[in-house]
């Protein structure tokens, strides 16, 4: 350490690197990994691990996209045929006579309104499963297209 005039201590830049990065001087690097790791050498791991762990990565990520497309497809498999319910109902309220919406019943009328506003919330969310489904497709093909050494581990 050099004092300086205005009673700032300043440190050597060797001295400073090996406080600052190793914590003592008499510290050498390699021994400082070497304590850290017990004195055992360093040993990559085996090619056939490596592989298994990226299938695994990619699995789940493939898993994930899978369970989400399976959850929208569901969705919109049933969310399909309760509007179709709604609508044979409200087509059934409707009646089919020519001049039916002059002379009905204000309670009719309520339910007619009450079908429209259900019918259009489902054909919106439909339209919305829709794109999500796609969305998800394209995710799938994405990512197998991006790891085409891929193989989804067999169901047995």
């Amino acid at each position: 350490m050099k004092p300086r005039g205005d009673d700032t201590v300043f440190l050597d830049s060797h001295i400073f690197s090996e406080l600052f990065f190793w914590g003592k001087p008499s510290l050498y690097a390699p021994d400082f990994f070497k304590r850290r790791r017990g004195d055992q050498d360093f040993k990559a791991r085996s090619a056939d691990r490596d592989a298994e762990t990226d299938r695994s990565r990619v699995g789940s990520i493939l898993a994930a996209i899978e369970n989400a497309l399976h959850a929208a497809e569901q969705e919109q498999s049933g969310l399909n045929q309760r509007v179709e319910d709604v609508l044979a109902r409200a087509a059934v309220t409707l009646g089919n006579g020519t001049d039916e919406y002059l002379e009905r019943d204000a309670r009719d009328s309520h339910h007619q309104d009450l079908f429209s506003a259900e019918i259009s919330n489902g054909q919106r969310r439909l339209k919305e499963l829709a794109t999500e489904i796609t969305h998800f497709k394209f995710l799938k093909a994405a990512t197998l297209s991006r790891f085409p050494d891929f193989k989804p581990p067999r169901a047995e």
